[in-house]
């Protein structure tokens, strides 16, 4: 056989899933028609030669020298927030989000805020349209930007050793690719051999990168999962294209907290940051209607009151229709099933739709009993206090279970003019009140009913 033969192998571009024949169907994670052919020269079966590898040997943990890692502040507070502080040398930034949500022009403002050489590298637009792209937010980018229109990653990094920048955006990791490889742009790895240049060129010239990354139909980012745990930050920008407010999460951060989020508004003028969101995702409340409940979420270190709301109505198709928005629907059957079950409302034969209002997503099982407040509120056409805030876990026996840092909860609450806070009596117990703000305490479902409903 010649040692010059290039093998082949099928790469599953859903999963990384790697067979050595095609199949219709990916064994791995079920998805249908997502093999791809990918060429592998001969080199990379042969072994690694050379000698024997040089170890620097184990070191005692009491004898490690730490000092505290530099950061340089981005400029915009939400985004400095989000990443712990600000942009840590050496350090790579994986951006996702969906089509059109405003990752680009994220990374646009955050170019255009640093005072430091920054190479903004497109591989979908031409420098043209990202100058265009500039003049429309209304920014006035520095010189220092600089940009460049390239795909090739030999390319790329013969660039920036002739001229090393400060920072270097890559919009996007999707469309870069090494010419080496035999696969198309895109695949799964070509995905993961470019975020693994970058990584080697942050890590040895301590120059951030920041790389932007398209998000599947599942809203995951696209490639393999071995690229979020290659990179040191993980960003997700969330919201729908239809709402204004768009929320950066911090999904994984080595060097600050995770979930995180920062809260933006998209207007002609690009970005504006929101400095107090509960106050604006309640701007638009409506006092005094039915199947509506404020709730109080943390996200990160930040508390942060949203408006939760629900519409139930008799049902006219056999099986009645449940869809959540900003919910998640398998939480959504839960609480259902518990208020059938434990609260004895029959609820089968109705519709029920549910929504974050303001287009946000909330994942917190604290947000439980307001959103059931929410279902008992517009079944029975009966407004919410107007002047509560629902705070509590909803267990499967009908018992409202404690959550974690309720003070900053209801500290929050006191400081947007709420008067009462219905929360678990497990929580209430070193609490009397504070900010002015009187403490419901409950232990069921049946209690929050009643003292918020009415029986």
């Amino acid at each position: 056989m010649s040692r010059d033969k290039v093998h082949s192998r099928y790469v599953c571009q859903s999963c990384a899933y790697e067979s050595a024949r095609w199949a219709g169907k990916c064994p791995n994670c079920g998805e249908w028609n997502t093999f791809v052919e990918e060429i592998l020269p001969a080199r990379r079966h042969q072994a690694r030669g050379g000698g024997e590898a040089k170890s620097a040997g184990p070191v005692s943990i009491g004898a490690v020298d730490i000092a505290p890692e530099p950061r340089s502040a981005v400029g915009i507070p939400e985004f400095d927030r989000v990443l712990g502080g600000g942009i840590v040398p050496g350090s790579v930034v994986l951006v996702g989000g969906d089509p059109g949500i405003g990752k680009s022009t994220l990374m646009m403002q955050m170019a255009s805020s640093l005072r430091c050489v920054t190479l903004y590298i497109t591989g979908e637009e031409s420098v043209g349209q990202i100058k265009l792209r500039a003049e429309r937010l209304a920014v006035k980018p520095p010189e220092s930007l600089l940009l460049l229109a390239e795909t090739n990653l030999d390319v790329i990094q013969a660039v920036i050793a002739k001229q090393p920048p400060d920072l270097i955006i890559v919009d996007s990791i999707q469309t870069m690719f090494r010419p080496d490889l035999e696969s198309a742009p895109g695949t799964v790895s070509q995905v993961r051999e470019a975020t693994a240049t970058f990584m080697r060129l942050a890590k040895t010239s301590g120059i951030p990168v920041f790389l932007v990354g398209h998000v599947t139909k599942e809203g995951i980012i696209a490639g393999p999962k071995v690229v979020e745990h290659m990179v040191d930050t993980v960003l997700q920008f969330e919201g729908e294209r239809q709402h204004a407010f768009r929320i950066l999460r911090a999904m994984k951060n080595r060097f600050g907290s995770t979930n995180e989020i920062g809260v933006f508004e998209m207007n002609d003028g690009g970005l504006r940051e929101v400095a107090n969101p509960s106050e604006v995702f309640l701007a638009e409340r409506k006092s005094g209607a039915s199947g509506s409940a404020v709730v109080a979420s943390v996200e990160g270190t930040r508390p942060l009151l949203v408006e939760v709301q629900a519409l139930v109505a008799p049902t006219s198709y056999g099986v009645p229709q449940r869809s959540s928005t900003g919910f998640d629907s398998r939480r959504l059957q839960m609480l259902l099933a518990v208020l059938e079950k434990r609260a004895g409302l029959r609820l089968g034969q109705y519709d029920v739709f549910v929504n974050v209002a303001g287009g946000v997503r909330i994942d917190e099982p604290a947000v439980d009993l307001g959103m059931a407040l929410a279902i008992v509120s517009s079944l029975r056409d009966i407004p919410v206090d107007s002047t509560a805030v629902a705070i509590g876990e909803v267990g499967l026996g009908g018992e409202i279970r404690s959550v974690s840092q309720v003070e900053k909860r209801i500290g929050e609450a006191g400081k947007l003019g709420f008067t009462r806070c219905l929360l678990p009596r497990s929580n209430a117990r070193n609490l009397t009140r504070r900010n002015g703000v009187e403490l419901i305490e409950i232990e069921t479902i049946d209690q929050a009913i009643t003292a918020m409903v009415g029986s």
